[in-house]
């Protein structure tokens, strides 16, 4: 499980927790189903500003190229 000597490694983790989206959201909504007992009917404006926020989020091109760590191996593999 070690790395070998010399490579290039990146912490996807540590660049993960910059962004994370709809978070307010989804906590407004999860604290009002425990506040009213897990009652949907109850919750519909979080639960619709949850699904507004995470369809805009979705709606965005990803990038298809893979992980950082990907892309660092596929280049070192092209200097060698």
């Amino acid at each position: 499980m070690g790395r070998k000597a010399g490579t290039l490694y990146i912490n996807p983790k540590k660049y993960n927790s910059m962004n994370k989206p709809c978070m307010k959201e989804m906590i407004s909504f999860l604290s009002c189903l425990s506040v009213n007992q897990m009652s949907e009917e109850k919750c519909v404006r979080n639960k619709e500003l949850l699904s507004t926020c995470m369809d805009a989020k979705t709606n965005k091109k990803r990038n298809s190229w893979g992980s950082i760590n990907y892309q660092l191996q596929r280049l070192s593999k092209g200097r060698k």
